[in-house]
């Protein structure tokens, strides 16, 4: 089989779910991130496993997104559109019973003239300037968002992952000045946010990245293992070279394994000659560069190559492979190709 192998772990999502869960109070509801497909690893059933965990509010990018949510999930569960009510999303959020943020002086007039008596939500921007009702746009509408019922406030940290930030602060004030004395449910935070503290948490934190074993929480179970088979193996005497531009050339007779994976797959080319793979505890370093469907792997050292090597797993996480390229975890995820063969089920030892 030429197909990659990525295994996703459900009961560890859910066990990250759990301790993210616990460290709020239990008046504070803890919802879920399961936008961009839950970051890569399919929302239907992720958001089934969030679901039994306990989660009882999701939170996706778009109506679409939410659509399909809503379709794994049934009724019951809230869940919540970060972009708000565009242009010719009012079916999908009254058939789907959707909870759209909503995120400007526009989007209030189309929700309250198409859907007037539908649960919404209100996005503000305490600083980020990226999505959001600004302060004086807030208090120009804040009276009518009140008495038609808005279900939620909230807004984003722009550095949550850098604690000692001043802009968590100042956004933090900035939040409080805008809706202190609402009475109206509140959610500030992200997984960032959430292990910010207390002062952060409100009555609803939305973790994503920490649930899928990703930075800033650093306690979190791994997710996923990725194992690339290996399509060849040859031998490579002293001085030839080993893919595009001649990029590599072998110091010494070498074995070199060519994988079934490359940046067609979401292996960023940036990870040439740089990133490693692992032979179980072993690793193993790539060669030469990244192509659209193949990497070269020095297995020299190896006693016996294994079927598949690993370029995702206990040893190498989404964050660590990140750094490799120059990137983020979220990047790495979302970048998980749609060839590879997806398996749920339990990280082998």
């Amino acid at each position: 089989m030429a197909t990659a192998l990525l295994t996703i772990d459900l009961d560890a999502i859910a066990a990250n779910w759990r301790a993210l869960d616990s460290m709020t109070a239990p008046e504070c509801q803890t919802g879920a991130v399961v936008k961009a497909d839950s970051y890569g690893l399919g929302a239907t059933k992720v958001a089934h496993a969030l679901a039994r965990a306990g989660a009882r509010r999701f939170f996706v990018a778009a109506a679409e997104e939410g659509a399909e949510v809503r379709r794994a999930l049934g009724s019951g569960p809230q869940i919540c559109v970060f972009s708000g009510h565009m242009a010719g999303d009012t079916a999908l959020i009254r058939d789907f019973d959707l909870t759209p943020m909503l995120n400007s002086i526009e989007q209030l007039t189309r929700h309250f003239e198409a859907l007037g008596n539908h649960p919404f939500g209100i996005q503000l921007d305490t600083g980020m300037n990226r999505l959001g009702l600004e302060q004086a746009e807030w208090e120009a509408v804040a009276p009518m968002a009140i008495e038609a019922g808005a279900e939620l406030l909230m807004s984003h940290l722009a550095c949550s992952d850098e604690p000692d930030h001043p802009m968590n602060d100042h956004q933090l004030r900035a939040f409080r000045a805008m809706t202190d004395g609402t009475g109206i449910p509140r959610s500030l935070s992200a997984t960032g946010g959430l292990l910010l503290g207390p002062d952060y948490h409100f009555e609803l934190t939305r973790p994503g990245i920490g649930l899928y074993g990703g930075r800033p929480f650093d306690a979190a179970r791994p997710v996923v293992r990725l194992s690339l088979p290996v399509v060849q193996l040859r031998e490579v005497e002293v001085g030839e070279t080993v893919g595009y531009s001649n990029s590599w050339t072998a110091e010494h007779t070498s074995t070199i394994a060519t994988v079934a994976a490359g940046y067609a797959d979401g292996l960023h080319r940036t990870l040439s000659g740089k990133a490693t793979l692992w032979a179980g505890r072993v690793p193993c370093p790539l060669v030469g560069r990244v192509s659209m469907d193949l990497i070269t792997v020095d297995v020299s050292h190896l006693p016996e190559v294994p079927e598949t090597l690993d370029i995702l797993g206990p040893h190498q996480t989404p964050d660590d492979l990140a750094d490799i390229a120059g990137t983020i975890g979220y990047e790495i995820l979302t970048s998980l190709g749609r060839r590879y063969q997806r398996r749920y089920g339990a990280l082998s030892a």
